[in-house]
């Protein structure tokens, strides 16, 4: 009986001891877990915010919380790779991104409506890629809304973001990955494809690429003018190799192309009250093209305007951007269309020559 008993006992602080262990386990995982939420609650907060607003793969998020853009200001990137590497460690946790360019035939123009606003029209001409429609406001910065070509953080058509959080977590790094995009300062800017561009380089600058510029001008210029003196204090690089330009506006009706020709930052000012940009070299009348239908383009968006007396409503810019998409024979390369108004704030947006699936949008404007 004796022996019986003590087995009872024995069994008894087995039990107790087994329980302790797991109610510790428990407990352990508890804090794990609420840690893990406090150390990453700004990025779910924004993947929660992620939806779909278009079938063809478009789609919505604000970035909530610091995405590091001042620090990297302070190092920069000679290449994609470090881009790359900066991303993973500051902003996807240590999930490797691997950066895809993509580049084509776009079409973009500054023009005034009836009321005098100033519009600020933008065409992404390309094989396949998923978009998204970026809201962003840093401590140190304007906010903007912007537009991100997805297939440069590496979706695809048979790879859209999911509604799962670990599929979608490579969307937080779209505030690096900026193609077009307007700030609450009225101030827009959006970059274009060129055959050829010669950048200056200075060993005492900081590097960008080609989109990180674009974040810089979005976050940390109100007007053309401190546009161009920011981008003038930065090296720049084009990734993969694609040459670029790019179009830049303010609610002063102020535009420039600003181009790198012969290692210099160029400036190409309006002639006229309104300003287009396409994929060619504009300064110095010199004209240089890609060979496509770049300045059938341009006379197109140009005789439309001309023939309107020099402005258009919003709905005629926005079916001017869905008449200018390129197609490659049966192929529409026309991936997404936005039209900023950069003294109200308002804005449209489609994809895919979808103009009867229109997204209107607002950005609170401080000018």
């Amino acid at each position: 009986n004796k022996l019986k008993l003590w087995s009872e006992v024995n069994m008894k602080q087995k039990k107790k001891i087994v329980l302790r262990v797991i109610v510790g386990i428990g407990i352990a995982l508890l804090i794990i877990i609420i840690a893990a939420l406090v150390l990453f609650r700004n990025e779910l907060r924004s993947l929660m915010s992620l939806k779909k607003v278009d079938d063809y793969g478009m789609y919505q998020m604000t970035y909530y919380g610091d995405y590091g853009f001042d620090d990297f200001l302070e190092i920069g990137a000679e290449n994609d790779a470090d881009i790359e590497a900066f991303v993973t460690k500051k902003l996807l946790k240590g999930l490797p991104i691997n950066l895809g360019v993509t580049g084509d035939g776009c079409t973009a123009f500054v023009v005034k409506n009836e009321n005098g606003d100033i519009l600020f029209g933008r065409n992404f001409d390309y094989l396949y890629a998923p978009s998204l429609q970026l809201y962003t406001a840093p401590n140190n910065g304007y906010a903007s809304v912007s537009t991100v070509n997805l297939s440069f953080a590496g979706y695809s058509e048979d790879n859209l973001p999911s509604g799962s959080l670990f599929d979608d977590f490579l969307t937080l790094a779209a505030p690096f990955l900026p193609f077009d995009g307007m700030n609450e300062k009225g101030l827009a800017i959006a970059t274009l494809s060129v055959l050829e561009a010669e950048a200056p380089y200075n060993p005492d600058n900081i590097t960008l690429n080609t989109t990180t510029a674009m974040r810089l001008v979005l976050d940390k210029a109100a007007t053309v003018e401190e546009a161009i003196e920011l981008l003038k204090q930065y090296n720049i690089y084009f990734s993969g190799g694609i040459d670029c330009h790019y179009l830049i506006a303010d609610a002063s009706g102020h535009s420039v192309i600003v181009e790198y020709v012969n290692q210099e930052l160029c400036v190409v000012e309006a002639e006229d009250e309104y300003q287009i940009a396409s994929n060619f070299i504009a300064y110095d009348g010199l004209n240089i093209g890609e060979g496509g239908t770049e300045f059938e383009r341009y006379d197109k968006v140009q005789n439309a305007i001309e023939a309107n007396n020099g402005i258009l409503e919003e709905g005629q810019a926005v079916q001017l951007l869905a008449d200018v998409g390129i197609f490659d024979g049966n192929i529409d390369k026309l991936q997404w269309s936005v039209l900023y108004n950069l003294t109200t704030g308002y804005g449209e947006i489609f994809a895919n020559r979808n103009a009867n699936n229109i997204i209107g949008f607002n950005l609170d404007m401080d000018n």
